[in-house]
């Protein structure tokens, strides 16, 4: 690919703003971004001026089920590239797979078929799309209390010799893991699971307010969809859900669709987390980007409708249970930048540094930076995608 030079009203790298803005990609990597003047335009670069458009990193998703009709459990190519075009036209350049509570049997299979997938991912990969960076394992050492959707049948007690299983099965992709951790034998999987590299999620969970505090001085780095599926916060009992929003060795995870999380706990979150330890997630399931009906999420039948309270689209298991959502990165920025009052540069980095650097990927992704993979999209001032690149190619070119 030839030098390309794309030139913008504004870009965010997002920690800083450049105005009247360039950014020099060769061979699908980011070789400058600095501010136009004659001398950050090589005369060789293929110039495209994008105008009044802002320039930010492509998004991060590192906890998504499924879209396009796909379920992401089911472990195939043809279900991961689903996936990976459907959040591509919403700006998601990256996304980490993620698992539901399933018989053993049924989860290591899936884990050990999305590991096949990512891992000969650039190798297959024929078209431009999202990138999968590894494996979300949300359950199933969670609290019943506070499953959500998970079935309960599939829980499990947790243990070091059963994730042992789930993490060969997932052959060097298991990134994170969902841990609720009050139950019995938590603490040794946290230290297990942290010692061999993979980072531990505080969610689903009815912890105390004691007993989070010491899963977090011991490790564990975010929580999963903040307010969702955990002990409710009370002043008298501040639960897992106080030691969250009062401590900063913490990036809290979000659904900001308008129906998870009321705009008001939002904007509490934002207040208490800060920009930069609020992450924006979708938690999208199969039923993203399609019509009313019925899909599957691992296994379990959900349906899409309305939401009765908001009139937002939502899927709910038979029970009537949330069970995941059917929101988009991009639409995840619009609503808190509305809801919480942030600003599009800030919403941006809460969708592509703050994931980048949880997962300890940000020298690569998520950051407009010398020596970055070149995973940008092109913004309309509203925050509407306009364009998306995926190690250098682009949909816009």
């Amino acid at each position: 690919m030839p030098l390309l030079a794309l030139t913008a009203r504004k870009l965010f790298t997002p920690l800083e703003a450049v105005d009247d803005a360039v950014i020099l990609i060769d061979d699908g990597v980011i070789r400058a971004v600095s501010s136009r003047n004659a001398e950050s335009m090589p005369p060789r670069a293929r110039l495209v001026d994008l105008g009044d458009k802002i320039l930010a990193p492509g998004f991060i998703d590192i906890h998504i089920h499924g879209g396009g009709g796909h379920d992401l459990m089911e472990g195939t190519r043809q279900a991961v590239e689903a996936v990976a075009r459907a959040v591509l036209e919403h700006g998601t350049t990256s996304f980490v797979p993620t698992t539901l509570s399933s018989p053993p049997e049924v989860l290591r299979k899936s884990l050990a078929g999305l590991h096949g997938v990512i891992s000969s991912w650039k190798a297959e990969q024929r078209e431009v799309m999202a990138t999968p960076l590894g494996i979300h394992l949300e359950g199933p050492f969670i609290s019943a209390e506070c499953r959500g959707a998970h079935p309960r049948a599939d829980l499990q007690r947790p243990s070091v010799a059963l994730f042992e299983k789930f993490r060969d099965a997932a052959g060097g992709s298991l990134r994170i893991l969902t841990l609720a951790p009050e139950l019995e034998g938590a603490t040794e999987l946290q230290q297990s699971a942290i010692e061999k590299g993979v980072g531990v999620a505080l969610g689903h969970s009815n912890a105390t307010y004691e007993a989070a505090v010491k899963a977090i001085e011991a490790g564990a780095a975010h929580a999963v969809h903040v307010f969702n599926a955990m002990r409710p916060f009370a002043h008298r009992d501040p639960g897992i859900l106080g030691a969250v929003l009062t401590d900063d060795r913490v990036k809290a995870e979000v659904i900001a669709d308008g129906v998870h999380v009321d705009p008001a706990a939002l904007r509490l979150l934002v207040r208490a987390k800060g920009v930069s330890r609020t992450v924006l997630v979708t938690d999208a399931v199969s039923a993203t980007g399609m019509c009313p009906g019925r899909y599957v999420l691992g296994g379990m039948e959900i349906i899409l409708g309305d939401d009765p309270r908001t009139g937002l689209p939502t899927c709910r298991n038979r029970e009537g249970v949330l069970a995941g959502s059917v929101l988009t990165q991009d639409r995840a920025v619009r609503n808190i930048m509305e809801m919480a009052g942030v600003t599009l540069q800030d919403a941006v980095r809460m969708a592509s540094y703050n994931p980048a650097r949880l997962l300890g990927v940000e020298q690569r992704k998520g950051w407009l930076r010398e020596g970055a993979d070149a995973d940008l999209i092109v913004l309309e001032p509203n925050g509407s995608v306009a364009g998306t690149m995926v190690g250098g190619h682009a949909n816009f070119l």
